[in-house]
């Protein structure tokens, strides 16, 4: 990689952020497509957003990828949303094009690319059930419905069933996609609807520790169901373990990861980032088994 006068930057901007991946996939493409570009990683206090996003343009960077707290709190400062973005109500990717900031949401569109690529799954006429109704749960089940779900149940904690409830009714009224939230610990209601779904995923962060099941360990996985999370470290989450112990095809967030960033890294250069050399260096940098 040379740097030089015409090196344009991205970042990503968080908090915490200093142990993403990110710079690693994304200066890789650069090299690899011969986009003079280089990827750092920001952590920012809230109080220099502002100035971050004003520096985008001052600098000329191609743009920044933005993850927690940073999802909703940058909507303020951009010219323009995208459909995807507008409908989750929180952005990942801001694109600097023609002297404007576009906010973009990869997130749901990179999922549902993986399952594509690495499951040969499509998500269209497709019944889901989603555990979870945050960040990542909202961009999931924003871009099944755009890319025309059957159906989708979300399963969230019943303290959170309001709160996820409004947010759904607002995408299934522009998608016109069926859509539900029921209490996660209704034990019998989630067995139902896994036995029924095509697509189960955990979009929660439960399992990142290597040993919690958002789900009880009893329940049984129907032999069409594919078993996903948006977990990639650890690379097998309890949950894709318990499937694969019943013989159900899995996939973790690994791949959501890349293609979520190749979408990025298109909107920007307009050049199509590397994935399967990428993915390669992935498994092994990270020693992933």
């Amino acid at each position: 990689m040379t740097i030089d006068g015409y090196t344009r930057l991205a970042a990503v901007v968080a908090k915490p952020i200093k142990h993403s991946i990110s710079p690693f996939i994304h200066n890789l493409a650069f090299e690899e497509t011969g986009v003079n570009g280089v990827y750092l990683a920001w952590e920012i206090p809230e109080e220099d957003l502002a100035a971050t996003l004003e520096n985008i343009k001052r600098y000329d960077m191609f743009g920044i990828n933005l993850s927690m707290p940073y999802k909703q709190a940058v909507l303020p400062y951009l010219d323009e949303l995208t459909e995807s973005a507008r409908l989750i109500g929180a952005v990942n990717t801001v694109i600097h094009k023609d002297g404007k900031l576009i906010g973009h949401n990869t997130d749901g569109i990179g999922f549902f690319k993986s399952l594509e690529k690495q499951r040969d799954f499509q998500v269209n006429n497709k019944q889901l059930t989603i555990l979870g109704g945050g960040g990542a749960s909202t961009a999931i089940m924003a871009q099944a419905a755009l890319d025309g779900a059957k159906e989708i149940t979300i399963f969230s904690r019943s303290q959170s069933v309001e709160r996820t409830q409004a947010a759904v009714e607002t995408i299934s009224q522009v998608t016109g996609v069926p859509m539900q939230v029921l209490p996660i610990e209704d034990k019998q209601l989630l067995q139902e609807k896994i036995t029924e779904s095509d697509l189960l995923v955990n979009g929660t962060s439960v399992g990142m520790d290597g040993h919690s099941l958002p789900i009880p360990s009893d329940l049984l996985f129907p032999e069409n169901v594919l078993v996903a999370d948006v977990i990639y470290q650890p690379f097998e989450t309890p949950l894709l373990k318990l499937a694969q112990s019943q013989g159900t095809p899995t996939i973790n967030g690994l791949g959501m990861l890349l293609f979520q960033a190749a979408e990025a890294f298109q909107a920007w250069t307009g050049k199509e980032m590397p994935t399967d050399l990428i993915w390669d260096q992935l498994i092994q940098k990270y020693d992933i088994k």
